[in-house]
């Protein structure tokens, strides 16, 4: 009885006897009945006696008896998911038994239709019948045999001509039991004896049997469990209950003491056994005196006692209508009612077993928030009994359902920080942390110092965190684990956070530089112009270096340098940030920016201004301030060559200022020569009182800008050391191109005193015989052209006042003979074809052949009309000529002081032919 002790007992079954509904009295219908089989099932209690009768019980206790064998019946099995009754009786004297099926949906004057009866002899030796079982497929019936002969009858069991029977166990032993269950595919036979256990494959060609255990149990002590326990085959002995799966035995539970019945109810095993000491017997049938049996309940998942009651000698139970029924040898019939669910905890919390409470619960298919209401329960008893570990342990399964801060405030005392950690742990792992929560369990970790479960809890390398990665670094970085921090960041891609720390709490500048070198190109960008200026000053060559990466092709460190586009031949997308928006991070190191401003230029020719004018000032700053020439040297070459790359792209205006303020003397020359300011050329050298390179300069641009040597003039006049070769070449060079009027370089001359006669002798005798020759020239050109208006004016009177004849005779254009009609102009005269003249001509008013000589002399004509109206223009152009007079000749040779009239005279055409007609062009 160890099991049976060491389970707990409770009370989990209301008893009462059944009352018979008409009389409200003790049911007693069954007391005259000399019971040999019981079976219950779809809504029936059914029982056979010893006289042959069938009685079927209702659920209103009503009782339908009829005949069913002529002398007694002994076997009863009702089929589960088929309203059948198989029956096993006798209707002749001596061992002759019968196997009956009865159809209970079909029923004649309250009699079942019998739709089978054979007869159930193994092998022709007569044997009595001692179990029986069925299939639920109605295709298999076993019967046991007191010789030890188990016959199977293969085939539709409601009827005896399509089945077959066969013999597929012997034994020197009665067959004690007889149950079926599918496995698979397969058809089990599990078969009982006083001395085994064996399974049998009966679906199989060949019957595969298995000895499952060498010895057996009595008749009625075995039984088939449900599915809550995958159909086991129990049997009952002294010692123990067993239970067999068909390749072998199964869990045995230790209940001692002698079985008479083994029953399966709803996950329960009803066991009867005998009463130990021997009670008063109840006079029954003639004074008989019966024996106690002790009816027990065994819930064997949860493994509690349900029930266990002693009842006087028990001829069956039965299970049906959701109850146990028992009828005992007084003949009573007992209703054993399970309690509702509730009322079970309610009994088992009162009791304070809180575990058998949850397993029974679980069982039940109690919902969630049912089970986290006796997980709260049971932590609440659990604390206040002090078991705060055990206690914790309830609390966590609530989680989800119970709010956190419930459990959390009971366990805030530093003494319970243990349970706490714990309870956060569960609450992360069960993705139900807050930020909060995240942060007071890594300040129970840090207080603990317990920096194996920190890395247990952070360090999570093979799966999702569940906590939130932010607070958690924040937490530790407090703390100052910032291994912890690093780790979570990194992890994460929480760049910002990863480079701070490192920056501004491990002062590790290397690690944080090679982290941006790994990282994709906008963060890398963006975490350089916020870190940048710090790490210039901290690692300044490894950080030009990756800036020089960033601004060409920018491939993080750890990226192959060829990747998958690569190799499927696709063009590789090139990154490279502006390298304008780095320069203000070498405010404290102008070597760096040197060298990172030189190195983008010689990549990128085509850089934007921003860094040639700042590498420009660079080296101009460089070289007001080295000391060593060598350096100095270098430094001037290396501008020199920036400003004359013809690639570069610095800002000329910037750049001469630059130079200018550094009074770099090349620069400023250059950039004045690019600019063309060969003024500014001529007065830079003027300032430095340099003679040779002002008389070069008005040499080399004296071309572009013949102004120069008026200037170079100027410039010597007003010495007054003696300039006299100077002045000699500069007066040559202004009679050689005519730059200014004798009398001005007199003019300008005088202001000199140390200017001679002999210096401009030669330059006024040459420049008066030019004029003299030029006199004579226009005087020549006056009476030429008076000559010619003179002849002009006389063939215009003439077209005026005389005939013209016309003796063309060939057309001007086609210069084919002219026929009529014909048109002539006075012009040379002209004669054409009509055909030809309407062709070519632009208008029928004008001569084809004169037309474009009489355009240009009526455009310059309309261009001097116009010209007479710019008198803002013609003031302008007067005051800043330095020879005033020419500009007034032009304009009179324009005409712009005469009065002219523009006429156009329509002259006549002389048509010939069908149009004669005149024209003057």
């Amino acid at each position: 009885m160890a099991a049976f002790l060491q389970w707990r007992r409770f009370n989990f079954f209301d008893k009462e006897v059944v009352k018979d509904p008409e009389t409200s009295q003790t049911y007693d219908k069954l007391k005259d009945i000399n019971i040999s089989a019981s079976v219950s099932g779809r809504g029936q209690l059914i029982f056979g006696d010893h006289d042959g009768y069938l009685h079927m019980l209702n659920r209103e206790l009503q009782i339908n008896s009829f005949k069913a064998y002529e002398i007694r019946v002994s076997h009863l099995f009702q089929m589960k998911q088929h309203n059948l009754l198989i029956s096993i009786g006798e209707d002749e004297q001596g061992v002759n038994p019968l196997i009956k099926v009865w159809n209970l949906e079909k029923m004649e004057k309250g009699i079942p239709n019998c739709t089978r009866i054979s007869r159930a002899i193994p092998a022709n030796k007569p044997t009595p019948v001692t179990c029986l079982a069925a299939h639920e497929c109605l295709n298999w019936m076993a019967v046991g045999f007191e010789n030890g002969s188990v016959i199977v009858l293969k085939g539709d069991i409601t009827k005896d001509r399509h089945s077959k029977s066969k013999v597929v166990y012997e034994n020197s032993k009665p067959i004690t039991g007889l149950a079926m269950k599918t496995s698979g595919k397969n058809i089990i036979l599990f078969v009982t004896t006083g001395g085994s256990v064996i399974s049998i494959n009966i679906s199989a060609k060949q019957e595969q049997k298995t000895t499952l255990e060498d010895f057996g149990c009595c008749s009625s002590c075995s039984v088939m469990t449900d599915h809550t326990q995958d159909n086991q085959l129990v049997i009952g002995r002294q010692d123990a209950v067993y239970f067999y799966q068909p390749d072998g035995r199964g869990p045995c539970l230790a209940f001692e003491g002698e079985k008479l019945q083994l029953h399966w109810f709803r996950g329960y095993l009803i066991v009867v056994g005998k009463e130990n000491k021997g009670l008063p017997r109840a006079p029954i049938l003639g004074g008989q005196t019966l024996e106690m049996n002790i009816v027990s309940v065994y819930d064997i998942q949860n493994k509690f006692i349900a029930y266990t009651a002693p009842y006087a000698d028990v001829i069956s139970i039965l299970c049906e209508w959701g109850s146990v029924y028992i009828l005992s040898g007084d003949r009573k019939l007992y209703h054993l009612q399970e309690k509702d669910t509730q009322t079970k905890l309610e009994m088992l919390f009162k009791k304070n077993n809180y575990t058998l409470a949850i397993s029974l619960a679980k069982s039940q298919q109690y919902d969630q928030d049912g089970l986290i209401d006796i997980f709260k329960q049971y932590g609440d008893h659990l604390y206040g009994k002090g078991d705060h570990d055990g206690a914790i342990d309830q609390y966590i399964k609530t989680i989800g359902k119970l709010e956190a801060s419930y459990v959390i405030r009971k366990f805030l005392d530093a003494q319970r920080i243990h349970n706490l950690t714990k309870y956060l742990q569960a609450l992360h792992k069960a993705q139900q942390a807050t930020e909060e929560h995240t942060t007071l369990l890594l300040n129970c970790y840090t207080k603990l110092k317990d920096v194996n479960k920190l890395d247990e809890f952070i360090m999570t390398k093979d799966r999702e965190v569940d906590f939130d990665v932010e607070t958690a670094m924040k937490v530790c970085r407090q703390a100052g684990y910032h291994k912890h921090a690093l780790f979570l960041a990194e992890k994460h891609q929480k760049h910002e956070w990863y480079l701070r720390i490192q920056l501004e709490d491990n002062k590790d500048y290397q690690k944080a530089l090679e982290y941006i070198g790994k990282l994709e190109f906008d963060e890398a960008e963006e975490n350089l112009k916020k870190y940048g200026k710090m790490l210039i000053s901290e690692v300044p060559q490894q950080t030009t270096e990756l800036l020089k990466r960033l601004c060409t092709d920018y491939r993080p460190i750890d990226r192959p340098l060829i990747d998958q586009v690569n190799l499927d031949g696709g063009i590789p997308r090139i990154q490279k940030a502006s390298a304008e928006e780095f320069i203000h991070i070498f405010v404290s190191n102008s070597p760096r920016l040197t060298e990172f401003l030189e190195h983008m230029i010689k990549v990128q020719p085509n850089s934007p201004s921003l860094l040639y004018n700042t590498l420009l000032e660079l080296y101009l700053h460089d070289i007001v301030h080295e000391k060593d020439i060598s350096a100095k040297t270098d430094k001037v070459r290396k501008t020199e060559d920036l400003l004359k790359n013809p690639e570069a792209k610095y800002d000329l205006d910037q750049a001469l200022v630059l130079c200018q303020m550094n009074n770099f003397k090349a620069g400023i020359l250059y950039l004045y020569e690019k600019a063309h300011l060969y003024q500014q050329i001529l007065r830079y050298h003027m300032e430095h009182d340099d003679y040779v390179h002002v008389i070069d300069t008005c040499k080399k641009f004296g071309a572009q800008d013949s102004n120069l040597w008026v200037q170079a003039l100027s410039y010597f006049a007003r010495k007054e050391e003696n300039c006299k070769p100077q002045l000699m070449d500069v007066l040559a060079h202004i009679d050689k191109k005519n730059l200014l009027p004798p009398l001005l370089v007199i003019q300008t001359l005088a202001h000199n005193s140390t200017a001679t006669l002999s210096v401009v002798k030669d330059y006024i005798i040459r420049r008066l015989q030019l004029e003299n020759d030029q006199i004579t020239e226009d005087e020549r050109l006056i009476k030429q052209y008076r000559e010619d208006t003179e002849k002009k004016r006389a063939q215009i009177e003439e077209l005026k006042t005389t005939a013209k004849i016309f003796q063309a005779a060939k057309c001007s254009i086609c210069n084919h003979p002219l026929e009529l009609p014909s048109v002539h102009f006075l012009c040379e005269p002209h004669s054409f074809h009509q055909h030809c003249f309407e062709s070519y001509a632009e208008n029928d008013s004008e001569c084809p052949v004169c037309a474009a000589e009489n355009r240009k002399i009526m455009d310059i004509i309309r261009a001097q009309e116009q010209s007479k109206d710019l008198h803002e223009f013609f003031h302008n152009q007067l005051e800043r000529s330095q020879d005033g007079f020419s500009v007034v000749a032009d304009y009179f040779g324009r005409g712009v002081f005469n009065k002219v009239t523009l006429i156009t005279d329509s002259p006549t055409r002389q048509r010939t032919g069908s149009r004669p007609s005149s024209r003057l062009p």
